[in-house]
């Protein structure tokens, strides 16, 4: 787990290596000065030695400089490290999320991955900055001033080690029982996030229907669970500086005492006592250093088991070794198909597939709601793997084929439309980032998105907001389609994508589909029966198994579901799920 983010350190190990080194500096240039100024009060000020008194300060003065300098450059540089680290684990979580399959995506939520990416690797970036700065100066100066502190007095030392064993497993006890609650404190961003992701991606629906009072509440607890956790771990944290000052006093007041009885007994000089109380301050407070850390280590060590998860997480789907790059012809064959979104499902979501379509006819899919319709489709561009047979695109396995190449070939419309923010030309071009301006206005007649884009004062500069949120359900429609038509595919899925539009416009598009991409082999999904009964042959869906398969007169004759979905909404309307006469 540890070796895993360490890996993503790349450039920065420099600034990494140089971190410590001069934390270490600095903290031995800061070990000098107690030494130095007991040697001034006792051999200079004490002796009447001026000239003493201005070479050792002299050197004191150097020291204190050269650690300030040190102490500069490790904050430099463990910055630099520890931004540098953070700029490199997302880069690569968020490009290891791009090669992720649906199915993996499945697994995290949209806030989940957006929380990792952002509150946790936070955590990371600080844990590893205090880690190369306090983790190396709190343990040598610890260390230095203890050897300092028995090199001048053996006895008032072993005062220091023993407030040093006390506070250590005090401290330790406190830690612990802090680390499980900021363990369970970072899943609550989780949820917190997805409160405010879906109120502010939804804001049009929660004020049409008055929710914002019940929002509220919602993103309220929320928030509060965090808040009661972090405060279980802070009343743990609180007692940290009551112990370290209680320890500081007692550490003080007894050195000072006995100190004090050792320089009558002239066993100790008054500057050897002055510098051994320096060195308690530096200890204790070295200790409370190392506390901090390991309470901030505790804390991001969930951060990195959540960001771990994720860069562990193999892509079901994958590239093989020697990818066919390109598609012959829009031919489907799906032979013995069986598909589930978990591996260990017992019910299999489509069962016993077996379909053959040719090169660019016009193929209508129509369902009731969970027959399956939509898993269908996502088989043949590998957003998902079968589970069982194996699915043809251009007379071979679409498991033989560049990913890019196959979905270049194979154009979806997803029945979620989303637009990106940017100008329409910007959004056409997702699917072709070279077309033309003349190629993106062809592609928007063959859809019919022309002729609202005409009556935009800025035409095709027109700037869309995030989300598509300033045109219509239906102009969104349109412009991905158009946006999918760029890609000049061998086979073009439409998934309800025409749902939004008027009968009359969903007409003129498959006609334009017919008349001007008569190659591609166009699939459409809808659950009216008027916008497929012109295509060259219909699917029937029903419960993940193909129900039926032929033309439009074919089914009406042949085909119970299909000609009670007809009647129905031929003779009194409604659609699909609706039973004639209910």
């Amino acid at each position: 787990m540890i070796r895993t983010l360490l890996r993503e350190v790349k450039e920065y190990k420099r600034a990494s290596v140089i971190t410590p080194l001069f934390m270490i500096l600095e903290v031995l240039m800061e070990m000098m000065i107690p030494f130095l100024m007991a040697s001034i009060i006792d051999d200079g000020v004490n002796a009447g030695d001026l000239g003493h008194i201005y070479r050792v300060g002299g050197i004191m003065v150097a020291a204190a400089f050269i650690g300030l300098l040190a102490g500069m450059a490790g904050g430099r540089y463990g910055a630099k490290a520890s931004a540098g680290l953070a700029k490199n684990l997302r880069e690569t979580m968020f490009n290891h999320i791009q090669t992720f399959s649906f199915a993996n995506i499945d697994k995290y939520s949209t806030a989940g991955l957006v929380t990792r990416l952002t509150t946790d690797v936070t955590n990371v970036q600080n844990a590893y900055q205090m880690t190369l700065r306090m983790f190396t100066r709190a343990p040598a100066s610890l260390l230095c001033a203890m050897i300092m502190a028995f090199r001048i007095n053996r006895k008032l030392s072993n005062i220091y080690l023993a407030a040093v064993l006390i506070l250590g497993v005090l401290l330790l006890l406190i830690m612990s029982h802090a680390t499980r609650y900021f363990q369970q404190a970072f899943p609550k961003y989780d949820d917190m996030n997805a409160s405010v992701q879906e109120n502010v991606s939804a804001i049009r629906v929660v004020k049409a229907y008055v929710r914002e009072e019940q929002e509220t509440v919602r993103f309220r607890k929320a928030s509060e669970n965090i808040y009661r956790i972090f405060m279980k771990a802070e009343c743990n944290l609180v007692y940290n500086a009551p112990l370290m000052q209680f320890t500081v006093y007692a550490c003080i007041l007894l050195i000072s005492w006995t100190g004090a009885k050792m320089i009558a007994a002239s066993a100790l000089t008054t500057g050897e006592l002055m510098s051994l109380l320096a060195y308690c301050m530096n200890i204790l407070m070295s200790l409370m250093m190392l506390s901090m850390v390991f309470v901030m280590i505790s804390m991001s060590m969930a951060s990195i088991r959540r960001i771990s998860e994720v860069l562990n997480e193999n892509s079901d789907i994958r590239n093989p070794d020697s990818p066919v790059r390109e598609v012959a012809d829009g031919s489907i064959e799906f032979r013995n198909v069986d598909f589930a979104y978990r591996r260990d499902s017992e019910t299999p979501v489509l069962k016993d597939v077996n379909l053959k379509i040719r090169s660019g006819e016009m193929i209508g899919i129509i369902g009731g709601t969970g027959s399956a319709k939509t898993s269908l489709v996502n088989l043949l561009s590998r957003l998902y793997d079968v589970t069982g047979g194996e699915v043809l695109v251009g007379g071979k396995n679409v498991k033989e084929y560049d990913m890019e190449a196959l979905r270049n070939q194979v154009s979806v419309v997803l029945q979620n439309n989303v637009l990106f923010s940017g100008s329409i030309l910007d959004n056409l071009r997702w699917g072709n980032r070279e077309a033309t301006e003349e190629e993106c206005m062809e592609a928007c007649r063959q859809a019919c998105a022309d002729e609202f884009i005409k009556r935009f004062p800025e035409g095709y500069d027109t700037h869309i907001e995030q989300g598509g949120s300033n045109v219509s359900g239906g102009q969104r429609q349109r412009l991905c389609i158009a946006r999918a038509l760029l890609k000049k595919p061998k086979v073009l899925i439409l998934d309800d994508s025409t749902s939004a539009v008027d009968t009359a416009t969903d007409a003129r598009i498959r006609q334009a589909f017919r008349e001007e991409i008569p190659d591609t082999t166009k699939l459409i999904i809808a659950q009216r029966i008027a916008s497929v009964k012109d295509a060259d042959r219909i699917i029937v869906m029903e419960d993940g198994r193909v129900d039926g398969f032929g033309t439009h007169e074919e089914l009406l004759r042949e085909n119970d579901i299909y000609r009670e979905v007809y009647e129905s909404q031929t003779s009194g309307g409604g659609d699909f799920d609706e039973k004639a006469g209910d």
